[in-house]
């Protein structure tokens, strides 16, 4: 009886298809858990660095204080604000994101080479054998989904390829959560096989091993080593510093879009971050005054700046042309406008009114925010709430002029807000009027 039963036993289980879902078409002889573990060990620190500045990222838009900086629906708890970001050092925003960007960038190769490193576990069969292997299958599909989700949207923010079908800062956030949650997860559980596997080989010990004297792992449950593995062309050792070569490669490429000087030239990756057209008003713009839909007789001499107050005293606006607000005492701030995709300005001279002044004028004394409106009508950021502390910093300004001469339209004439440390969309142009908080 048991005899007959075996076979319709073994009957029972699939027939492995062919291709890739046979362990022998996987061949290369460095793949393996060592291999696995090392590159999973430097995507976990970068990662780790990428969710630090991706939360300081989302604390720098203030989205505490009003729903207009931040219209992500059902954030929930995941939505908590850490702090009021401050408006010094001024280069806070600028290296933040710098870092965010840039290392997103860098760590594309790693990814890869992490990815073609579990390639077999992807075709693992049968699919799923048993309730914990479905679960352990899941979380592998959320980690690898959602990394390359994450860093596809970034990527394609970067390059302001707008093809999605939401808002970036709503999907990336959601996608960010997601990745993060699984990625933390298949790292506590693989946390014993990754000592486990550099232990056994050690880490600079490999690495001394070239292509002649380099060997497949001992086969095991991991699924990653071929039964059938082919002459070594490329060592362990060699693996890595390709996947290392490819990211010095992008860090040079994209660098110079946040460092500014020399090496702004080599950032041929970043759309805005090359070398400006030079003059006064030649450095990067990132929405023109035509795709803002604003008109030039709307900022001709008919342009008025309204501003008010809330509370229940609030009075008439105070209406002000721009040579009432040129006559006003100006003060002058080098800053830089730092923008979310990675790319600064580097610092320019700008003059204006301090935003406090005007605070005062509207009869608002030490105004807890400020509501700054845009001629632009339509697009996320047409509108911004500023904190306490922004608009009480002595560089916070309605710009008038930039290194000596008038705004250009591009650049937000015929008034334009600058903010120490604040995100670039955060330094609203073509201002139509500024409403504080009482």
């Amino acid at each position: 009886m048991k005899d007959a039963a075996e076979p319709r036993a073994r009957r029972a289980v699939p027939a492995r298809p062919p291709g890739p879902f046979r362990r022998s078409f996987w061949r290369s002889p460095v793949r393996g858990p060592w291999l696995t573990s090392v590159l999973g060990l430097v995507l976990l620190g970068g990662v780790s660095v990428l969710f630090v500045t991706g939360l300081l990222s989302y604390a720098a838009y203030d989205p505490g204080l009003s729903p207009v900086n931040d219209t992500t629906t059902g954030k929930g708890w995941l939505g908590f604000y850490l702090f009021s970001w401050p408006t010094h050092p001024e280069w806070l925003y600028r290296v933040n994101q710098g870092v965010h960007v840039t290392l997103g960038l860098v760590l594309v190769p790693i990814l890869l080479a992490k990815l073609w490193s579990v390639l077999p576990r992807l075709f693992e069969w049968p699919p799923l054998r048993s309730p914990a292997h479905a679960l352990e299958r899941l979380s592998l599909f959320l980690l690898v989904g959602g990394g390359v989700f994450e860093f596809a949207t970034g990527i394609m923010n970067i390059q302001q390829w707008y093809v999605f079908p939401g808002s970036f800062y709503s999907l990336h956030f959601y996608g960010a959560w997601v990745f993060t949650a699984a990625l933390a997860a298949h790292a506590a559980l693989k946390f014993p096989a990754v000592i486990r596997a550099l232990r056994d080989r050690g880490l600079l010990r490999e690495l001394r091993v070239g292509t002649a004297r380099t060997e497949p792992e001992p086969l095991d449950a991991s699924y990653l080593v071929s039964p059938a593995p082919a002459a070594p062309t490329i060592s362990r050792r060699g693996a890595l510093a390709f996947a290392g070569a490819g990211s010095l490669v992008l860090l040079a490429l994209s660098v110079g879009q946040s460092i500014g000087g020399p090496l702004r030239r080599t950032a041929l990756l970043a759309p805005h971050g090359q070398a400006d057209d030079g003059g006064p008003g030649g450095f990067q713009v990132n929405v023109t005054m035509a795709e803002s839909g604003v008109r030039a007789g709307q900022t001709g001499a008919s342009w008025r700046l309204a501003l008010g107050r809330t509370g229940p005293a609030a009075g008439n606006p105070v209406i002000l042309t721009r040579a009432e607000l040129l006559a006003m005492p100006q003060h002058t701030a080098r800053l830089a406008i730092n923008c979310v995709e990675g790319w600064s300005t580097g610092d320019q001279e700008w003059t204006g009114v301090r935003l406090r002044d005007l605070a005062r004028l509207a009869g608002a004394d030490q105004p807890p925010s400020v509501l700054v409106e845009s001629l632009q009508r339509g697009g996320a950021f047409s509108r911004v709430v500023l904190s306490a502390g922004q608009v009480s910093d002595p560089d916070s300004l309605l710009a008038l002029r930039v290194n000596g001469t008038d705004l250009s339209p591009d650049h937000g004439y015929p008034a334009r807000v600058i903010v120490p440390a604040s995100p670039g969309v955060h330094n609203t142009k073509w201002v139509a009027s500024m409403t504080f908080g009482s």
